[in-house]
């Protein structure tokens, strides 16, 4: 069994029967979204929120009983991965592009468990690039904007074309090595016209489950 599999399947583990769950999106919680699919298989019973159109696929390959986030009032618990993850347990989301459904899942739950492997964790957020996802009406413009400020912006791609998210906008990855102050950074882009969200999750998890050769890892928030 590999690290991500012993991560995502653990935080199944943490799911109620009866419970509304959030799904998120990537390689680690699919291991997580298989394994409910079997304890759905064998009786459980939930109701799943999903993050991406590819987790909605998966999902319903495995015969998990979605709802629109429209229709509940609150997630019960939201199982997601993270890009990186840093001690006070803030992350960077969107690797696979869909940091605005994440985080909408994420802001509607009463808990979030993130599921990572070893590398994932890091002292200082920044390594990984920080996805900023904007309109397409002026991308350019701000991508010029982002390279003023010297933040190394890199407009996401797929396919020799601009990389499309499900809610028809485009990805530019800022690629800044070190983020010194997330808060001033995320309040920053926050106030940017055409800016709809980056990947910037600040006090975004309540515990993290880390998939270690020796078993998981379980951070809780203190």
């Amino acid at each position: 069994m590999n690290q991500k599999q012993l991560a995502g399947e653990k935080a199944a583990d943490y799911i109620e029967d009866g419970m509304t769950v959030g799904l998120g999106t990537g390689s680690t919680v699919f291991y997580t979204i298989q394994k409910v699919g079997e304890a759905v298989e064998n009786g459980l019973r939930i109701k799943g929120v999903s993050t991406s159109a590819s987790t909605t696929k998966l999902a319903e390959s495995l015969g998990i009983p979605l709802v629109s986030i429209d229709e509940v009032d609150q997630i019960d618990l939201t199982i997601d991965g993270a890009d990186e993850v840093d001690p006070k347990l803030n992350g960077i989301k969107g690797g696979g592009g869909a940091l605005l459904f994440e985080k909408v899942v994420a802001n509607a739950s009463s808990k979030v468990i993130w599921v990572v492997d070893p590398a994932k964790k890091v002292e200082s957020l920044g390594k990984f690039p920080l996805p900023v996802e904007v309109i397409p009406f002026g991308a350019q413009r701000l991508f010029r904007y982002f390279e003023k400020q010297g933040l190394s912006p890199v407009i996401r791609n797929k396919e020799n074309a601009p990389y499309v998210t499900d809610s028809g906008h485009y990805i530019i990855d800022l690629h800044l090595e070190k983020i010194r102050e997330p808060e001033q950074l995320a309040a920053w882009l926050d106030s940017l016209t055409g800016v709809v969200e980056h990947g910037l999750f600040l006090n975004g998890a309540d515990l993290i489950v880390v998939g270690e050769a020796d078993g998981p890892e379980i951070i809780e928030k203190y």
